[in-house]
């Protein structure tokens, strides 16, 4: 079994003009990158969440821009 990362958690940002990826210390700072990285102006559509669980990593949750809550004025 691969040894555990010490960043357990995966965003993969993915769009028409990029593809990122980004390992986090926790679900909590994981998706704070997905917030912003979703965000209004970004190039980005969607974002798909990975745990290392197991030995390797699995798919938590995928969210897309339309997910975001709208910003208010």
């Amino acid at each position: 079994m691969a040894a555990k990362p010490r960043r357990p958690w995966r965003v993969i940002l993915t769009g028409p003009d990029v593809h990122a990826t980004s390992d986090h210390t926790s679900e909590n700072k994981a998706f704070a990158f997905v917030r912003a990285g979703l965000g209004s102006g970004s190039p980005a559509d969607t974002a798909r969440v990975e745990q290392w669980e197991d030995g390797q990593w699995r798919h938590f949750e995928t969210m897309t821009a339309d997910d975001m809550p709208k910003e208010r004025p």
